[in-house]
């Protein structure tokens, strides 16, 4: 296929300019002010911006084994709709890819159902029970690092063995950084809203206490290690001192910890995260991370669950809210529009620095595979769950007016999403 898009502001070495960008056969064969001709298709995008694919190093597909809460089809359609042209995937699954058959129930699917590139990750401990190694060896090939996302790795000795074992297979361990010990039986944090509803709290240092011990070990170990949603000042203050100290560690956050509170929250389903939403203290830290580079991306921790799952208030609903289709209008209506941030600065967050730590090719450039996004930045609207092509509709950002509507995606050379007129 032939197409070309005219008279837009295109992402070019770090900046934008107004150009047409034109593809043949899935690759950008131009990039200039020349005119299209008439054997293209031509999608005129005057006043939008064209971002390099955004690309998300957390979510959770659900497939195979929850295919009720979210598919590999539903789960890449709603990432192509939030201008995602690459996901890594999470590996609590069923079964969970902690061996080469295992991780093949997942691969036959994503080559089959995908509409956007798809990175599994392969866990870190059989079935991820934390009691002894999968097989990192063989699935080294196959995976884009090793995680056991949705539960911290809780013996030390255990991580220090996961971290000797990817650093020679030069693998990035993705830690979900959480202390069994000290949940209590808590669901959001431990803080003023906690105190004062009556709710079980969740202490910060059930976050940062994993991340200063495995910062420990990653001096020991040279291991490159990437720690997965934090959400604590603490956390913040440890990564940056270990950056300094040249640990070879980078960090995420998600949207909703950068513009949310504890006290922001509501007695829905729609509000319960793990980790917890935080003070507003936590949050400004997150804010300043972001600012001075100590937190490298934004990464949504995409976690769909049925309309009963998360229809029982905070005690009882799961864990786990979705944010691939709201990551971009949220960022940049919080701090793109209001001039906190810059949109290449957006950009980095949602696309450059992910591409670089986890090597996954993004872009617009000539000689390449397409991957790239167009939004339109002046178009305001309410985020409406009913409208979201994942299954998952818990969103603590439901009715809030955004500004940022993805017109389409383009995937691997290929139309991934185009929005309906």
């Amino acid at each position: 296929m032939k197409f070309a898009i005219i008279n837009a502001m295109v992402y070019e070495d770090n900046s934008f300019k107004k150009k047409n960008i034109f593809i043949d056969n899935g690759l950008v064969s131009e990039i200039s002010d020349a005119t299209a001709d008439e054997s293209r298709s031509l999608f005129d995008f005057e006043n939008c911006y064209v971002f390099p694919g955004f690309i998300d190093v957390h979510v959770h597909l659900r497939e195979p084994g929850f295919s009720y809460k979210e598919t590999i089809k539903s789960g890449t359609m709603a990432s192509a709709k939030g201008g995602y042209t690459a996901v890594c995937s999470m590996p609590n699954l069923d079964p969970v890819p902690d061996s080469v058959s295992n991780l093949k129930a997942q691969t036959d699917i994503i080559e089959k159902d995908a509409v956007i590139s798809v990175y599994p990750y392969g866990s870190i401990t059989c079935g991820e029970k934390g009691e002894e190694l999968s097989d990192m060896e063989g699935m080294a090939d196959k995976v884009v690092g090793f995680s056991d996302d949705g539960r911290g790795v809780q013996d030390a000795e255990m991580m220090k063995n996961a971290m000797e074992k990817a650093e020679k297979l030069d693998k990035i361990i993705v830690a979900h950084c959480e202390e069994n010990s000290l949940l209590n039986g808590g669901y959001i944090h431990d803080g003023e809203y906690a105190k004062v509803n009556g709710h079980k709290g969740i202490c910060s240092e059930s976050e940062w206490l994993p991340i200063k011990r495995d910062i420990e070990l990653l001096k020991e170990t040279k291991a490159k290690y990437h720690v997965c949603h934090i959400s604590t000042k603490e956390s913040v203050d440890l990564i940056r001192k270990a950056k300094a100290e040249g640990v070879d560690i980078t960090c995420e956050t998600g949207p909703h910890y950068l513009t949310l509170c504890d006290m922001d929250i509501k007695d829905e389903g729609r509000f319960k995260m793990n980790p917890p939403i935080r003070s507003a203290k936590d949050r400004d830290a997150l804010v300043e991370g972001i600012k001075d580079g100590t937190i490298d991306m934004i990464a949504t921790d995409h976690a769909p669950h049925s309309k009963e799952e998360k229809g029982k208030g905070l005690k009882d609903s799961l864990m786990g809210v979705v944010g691939i289709e709201t990551a971009f209008p949220v960022m940049y209506t919080k701090f793109g529009k209001t001039g906190k941030m810059s949109l290449e600065s957006l950009v980095k967050l949602l696309s450059i620095n992910p591409s670089k730590r986890f090597n996954i090719k993004t872009g617009i450039k000539a000689g390449e595979v397409a991957n790239f996004t167009v939004f339109n930045l002046n178009e305001k609207y309410k985020v409406n769950p009913d409208e979201f092509l994942s299954m998952g509709k818990a969103t603590p950002f439901e009715n809030e007016e955004v500004y940022g509507k993805c017109k389409m995606t383009v995937a691997n050379g290929k139309i991934a999403y185009m929005e309906e007129e």
